[in-house]
């Protein structure tokens, strides 16, 4: 059974900093891209940020500059470093293994300002 376990959620100050984590089990995610992902209320889910497997990375305009995606494959574990935090930053953050239907649940981040 495949799983998707998002952590590192939760209340940061804006221009402060949080790193997610995203680790996979069930099957051999170092073989395929992953992406962050988030929603916050009643929006659409928002692409952020993808990584190949050979850990070539891009960016969505609106995090490029202060998020970092990378990837350790030995741990089967995707991150999302996060710098520079605004309140439009909070949401539920989702990753997903690319080109499979498997995604998180999510972890919340909230932003004060």
């Amino acid at each position: 059974q495949v799983q998707l376990l998002e952590s590192g959620g939760g209340l940061a100050q804006a221009g402060g900093s949080l790193t997610l984590s995203c680790a996979t089990s069930g099957t051999a995610a170092s073989i395929y891209p992953m992406g962050w992902y988030r929603q916050a209320p009643g929006q659409q889910r928002e692409w952020l940020a993808t990584i190949s497997n050979s850990r070539r990375t891009n960016y969505a305009d609106s995090v490029k500059g202060r998020f970092t995606i990378s990837r350790d494959n030995a741990k089967n574990t995707v991150y999302l470093q996060m710098n520079k935090l605004k309140s439009e930053d909070t949401a539920v953050y989702i990753c997903r293994i690319h080109g499979t239907s498997y995604w998180g649940k999510g972890t919340q981040v909230t932003v004060s300002s």
